[in-house]
């Protein structure tokens, strides 16, 4: 690939997100030229299945002639509006009350960013302001879990968590920022069943808002499902005993639906109507375009908004906020998941994939297959019986994924984990697909490993 012209290009001047300076140097980038429904086409011409979906974001499909023209004829119409202090614009109101209208409980006030990482750094600013004009203003900590991501901004990468992401070079906020264990069920503590997890988190949870103060705590940060930390699905009564303690020491929920808004569960959002939580704060951005345009949004309830009422400035928004263009094409895509049916096409279609992974658990290296809906991880390891990972030399994932990359199928490789989030208009033909050529990129990898001496139980 990095003989060809474009590639060449990227190469000599691009600095990419989560760069591996390495690895950048010797292989070069993979140029995407074109994309239509599931389907993306490189600079080669070669065309893969594309199973990530972008970064979990594509889920109405690419190539779509009526999103182009929204696009398009907004441009025309007005390209850019600010949105600061008392000015709007008609697609950043339109979008504004129809999040209103699809958010949970009372959430029907609306605060625009640029982008999920955006998104979540505002609402951190938020919870603190809020907590502030409650009278509470020494509540400016925010609790986490492990094994999570919640975006790339300095606040952003100090609320997530996850392995690799902190690296020498770089600077977090460690003071006022917690962690706590990750719900995974796969990696409970050694001897605890499954029934007993959720217990076990929520006392932790005590004993950390014991331990910090609950006086000195404004939110805490949660994804329905830790998606980049693992695709964690969580036990099914852990937010919701989450969030009774939070409501019972004054704690704000927010909920990180960057990932699973928009359909990916197959549902608006996942915090109420999969997980029966309604939260303070929802953020979301990715399937609120479906890509098509960088947008995000914290959406928050009434009662919120009336404490922040008469405390002078709310200081924090963006250039891009509510831009006319980026709410045109989410209000395209609203109106398209709507009108298609998409919704219940993914809970259908994703009911089948969930199936069709799991039946890659026969393989000697797949230790657990998770996931729920349209979303989904394999984590592959040494041994099954003793979870036993393969070291990091191996480099599993990367391994899984460029031998599907060679079968045309992109799967995400994550450490030791290949996840996905295919474009919610997957059919069952593409689901077959992703079964076969995932299972037969495994089944290669594992006969090279154990040929080069690499221990396999």
């Amino acid at each position: 690939m990095s003989n060809l012209p474009l590639a060449r290009l990227d190469q000599a001047h691009a600095l990419h997100p989560w760069t591996h300076f390495d690895s950048f140097t010797r292989d070069g980038p993979k140029v995407i030229v074109r994309g239509e429904g599931c389907w993306l086409w490189d600079e080669a011409g070669e065309r893969y299945l594309d199973a990530v979906g972008g970064l979990w974001c594509t889920n109405i499909g690419l190539g779509r002639d009526d999103m182009a023209r929204a696009i398009a004829d907004q441009a025309r119409k007005l390209a850019f509006s600010s949105t600061f202090v008392d000015l709007s614009n008609d697609p950043a109101a339109r979008l504004a009350a129809k999040l209103a209208e699809l958010a949970p409980g009372d959430l029907n006030r609306v605060h625009f960013t640029t982008g999920g990482s955006t998104a979540i750094d505002s609402a951190y600013r938020l919870a603190q302001y809020v907590q502030a004009a409650r009278g509470f203003e020494g509540r400016t900590h925010v609790i986490a879990r492990d094994n999570s991501y919640h975006g790339s901004t300095f606040i952003a990468m100090s609320i997530g968590l996850r392995d690799g992401d902190r690296v020498p070079g770089f600077t977090y906020e460690d003071k006022t920022i917690h962690h706590l264990s990750a719900p995974s069920l796969y990696r409970r503590p050694k001897g605890m069943e499954e029934g007993d997890l959720t217990a076990h988190l929520v006392a932790e949870f005590e004993a950390r808002i014991a331990e910090i103060g609950a006086e000195r705590i404004a939110a805490f940060f949660a994804e329905p499902i830790q998606a980049s930390g693992g695709v964690l699905v969580p036990p099914p009564d852990y937010l919701a005993r989450m969030a009774q303690v939070c409501r019972r020491h004054g704690i704000l929920f927010v909920a990180d639906e960057v990932v699973t808004g928009f359909g990916r569960l197959g549902e608006w959002f996942a915090s109420e109507a999969v997980y029966g939580v309604t939260p303070d704060i929802i953020c979301c951005a990715k399937g609120l375009s479906s890509g098509y345009q960088p947008i995000g949004a914290v959406i928050f309830s009434e009662e919120l908004f009336k404490d922040m009422e008469g405390h002078g400035w709310y200081v924090s928004g963006y250039t891009y906020a509510g831009h006319p263009v980026a709410c045109a094409a989410a209000l395209k895509n609203i109106e398209i998941i709507e009108r298609d049916g998409i919704l219940a096409h993914a809970a259908a279609v994703g009911a089948n994939y969930q199936k069709a992974m799991r039946r890659l658990s026969d393989l000697p290296i797949v230790g657990d297959v998770r996931g729920a809906c349209l979303i989904g991880c394999v984590e592959n390891v040494a041994d099954k019986a003793t979870k036993r990972p393969f070291p990091d030399e191996v480099d599993i994932g990367r391994r899984i994924s460029d031998a599907a990359e060679k079968r045309g199928l992109l799967v995400r490789p994550m450490g030791a984990l290949n996840v996905m989030s295919p474009p919610l208009i997957l059919t069952e033909d593409q689901v077959d697909f992703i079964e076969e050529n995932l299972r037969a990129a495994i089944i290669e990898v594992t006969d090279d490993l154990v040929r080069d001496g690499v221990r396999v139980a």
